[in-house]
Parts: structure tokens; C-alpha cells; sequence
């Protein structure tokens, strides 16, 4: 006699996705909103039976602060970010670190996160000690880093070293196409920004091995389609 109870339906594996996002008085705030919330609308149409998408925004002005708690892109209800103050980016790389470390938060079963720094560049606390140990040390150095400057001068040197550990995003007909800071002055640039960040883990979800670079018969091999 057939026993529903000896069936369980398979639990979706979490892909981790955590978003750093400067609000450093920004006045791009409003367009960073409208982005964000695009991406996480992208995720949720793209979750699938075995694949969740497990969301989280940390904003870091004044100080770092959970703006959205991992949640999976179908059940995220968006706030609104507000602008502030400072830029302690060494704040957020620590309390980034210590939720990655924490396997109540990145369970053992979840896929390696994606982390995405989005920045002017320009730091207002100790940032050192804490970017190394966030893409040196433990669990956190082994998630994909991506990085956007926003303004008109961004800096590099903070942007370049923290996706200096994801050299390769893709490998595209045998060549390997590098990871590099994008970069954007205007809406159009942000929005693309994060299209290409959708673009990169929808199509990590959907190959073999999510926790592998994607191959050239992974990824749309048209212009950008590398992301």
C-alpha cells in the first residue's frame, strides 16, 4: 500500500547571493533601489524545485547594517534603502565575514555565494585587515566577488583588491574572460550592472556544477553575455 509519508519532496539548495551597497549619501539611491529590486524580481521568476536563491543586502554608511536578512528571492517583500552618511566598507566586509562563517546562516549544503561590492571606492574606516580576511580566509574565500563603482571618479585600489580573488567570471569558446570592476556614472549603467549580475548566477544555477566558473556552453557568448 502506498505510504505518502515515507516521501519527502526534495529541499531547494540555496544559492547565496549577498549585496554590499554603499549609501554613502549617494544620489543614485532611488536608481540603486529600482535595480536591486529588478534583480531580486529576476531571481524569483528563475527559482526552481531544487535551486533557491537566498538574497541578502547589507547598506553601510555611518555604520554596516542588515538591510534584508537571507531570504529566497520569491519571499523577499523590498524596503526601500535610505541614503547616510559615511562609508565604513571595513565595517561591512567584517559583518559580511561573520555571517558567511556562520553555517545557521550558509548552511554546509548551500552553493558557493556570490558577493557583490557596490561603491564609490572610498572607505572611511580600516578597511584592510578586513577585506583580506574576507577573500583570504575560511568559507568567505571561496565565493565569486564582483564589484561595481558608482560616481564620477570611483576609486579602484578597494574595488580591484576585493574581486582579485575571481579573476575568471567565464570561459567563452576556450578563452577566459576576466573578472574587472564595472563601472557607472548614470541609471542605464547600474541597471546593466546588475543585469549582468542576474545574468552570472541564473546561469551558475542552471549549469551542472553551480560551484564551477561556467563554461563557454553555459553563458550567452554575445557581447556581455559572459556575465
Amino acid at each position: 500500500m502506498f505510504d505518502p509519508s515515507k516521501f519527502t519532496v526534495p529541499k531547494a539548495k540555496p544559492l547565496p547571493v549577498f549585496l554590499l551597497l554603499d549609501v554613502s549619501g549617494t544620489s543614485k539611491i532611488q536608481i540603486l533601489n529600482a535595480a536591486v529590486k529588478e534583480m531580486i524580481d529576476s531571481f524569483a521568476a528563475e527559482e526552481r524545485m531544487e535551486t533557491e536563491f537566498l538574497v541578502s543586502v547589507i547598506v553601510f554608511g555611518d555604520r554596516a547594517v542588515q538591510h534584508l536578512f537571507p531570504t529566497p528571492a520569491s519571499s523577499v517583500n523590498w524596503a526601500d534603502m535610505t541614503a547616510d552618511g559615511s562609508t565604513a566598507m571595513g565595517a561591512a566586509f567584517a559583518f559580511l565575514k561573520g555571517m558567511i562563517e556562520d553555517k545557521a546562516v550558509v548552511p554546509s549544503r548551500a552553493y558557493r555565494p556570490t558577493v557583490v561590492l557596490v561603491s564609490d571606492g572610498q572607505p572611511t574606516d580600516d578597511w584592510t585587515r578586513p577585506l583580506d580576511a574576507l577573500i583570504s580566509e575560511g568559507r568567505s574565500s571561496k565565493c565569486f566577488f564582483m564589484a561595481m563603482g558608482i560616481g564620477d571618479n570611483p576609486g579602484t585600489q578597494v574595488l580591484e583588491r576585493f574581486i582579485s580573488q575571481t579573476p575568471i567570471l567565464a570561459e567563452v569558446g576556450g578563452n577566459a574572460i576576466r573578472n574587472t570592476v564595472f563601472t557607472a556614472t548614470d541609471a542605464d549603467r547600474i541597471h546593466e550592472f546588475f543585469r549582468k549580475v542576474t545574468m552570472t548566477v541564473t546561469t551558475r544555477s542552471k549549469s551542472q556544477n553551480p560551484n564551477a566558473v561556467p563554461t563557454s556552453s553555459q553563458v550567452d557568448t554575445q557581447e556581455g553575455g559572459y556575465w
